[in-house]
């Protein structure tokens, strides 16, 4: 199973937020929001909110979970488990980065898009990944990508954060 090991994992980070950084460039002072979604994307947002503002570039920062906005919700045989979405700024005119671990069907920013609507109106919505692995069922695709799959018998793709399990990895 091939590895994506924590040293490649900091560079792309870095990489990102300067990527960020020159999106915030182009922003009205104070308008940049972080929306991590909850289970890794959320510790992501936080890492690139800590290294935009070392950078003298502060981004507002949340966390949002989708659990009921997704679509097979009501075909899993346990019911999903909730956790506490935590935007502590208003989305109205903001310009929001949707923060996600890994994307592929698409099915997953849907249901963000929905939840993140719920909480007004914003000025901008867009979408960066870590890991982008194809296999789009609707049109919707990354903004910013910091590692691109492009084998299509790729099964899973397990981002492992050291906040959740002690080390930073992706495995696929």
């Amino acid at each position: 199973m091939p590895t994506i090991e924590q040293p490649a994992m900091n560079q792309a980070l870095d990489a990102w937020a300067e990527q960020l950084i020159g999106y915030a460039a182009q922003l009205p002072p104070g308008k940049l929001a972080l929306v991590g979604l909850i289970r890794r994307g959320d510790i992501l947002a936080r890492r690139l909110s800590e290294k935009l503002r070392a950078a003298g570039c502060p981004a507002l920062c949340g966390a949002l979970d989708i659990s009921l906005y997704r679509d097979d919700w009501s075909m899993k045989s346990s019911k999903p488990a909730l956790h506490s979405s935590y935007l502590p700024f208003s989305t109205d005119d903001m310009y929001l980065v949707i923060i996600d671990d890994v994307i592929n069907t698409g099915r997953t920013i849907r249901a963000a898009l929905n939840a993140l609507f719920e909480y007004g109106r914003p000025a901008g919505v867009r979408l960066e990944c870590l890991v982008d692995r194809g296999g789009r069922q609707l049109p919707i695709h990354p903004d910013y990508t910091a590692f691109t799959l492009d084998s299509p018998d790729v099964e899973d793709v397990v981002v492992h954060l050291s906040e959740e399990d002690g080390t930073d990895s992706i495995s696929y």
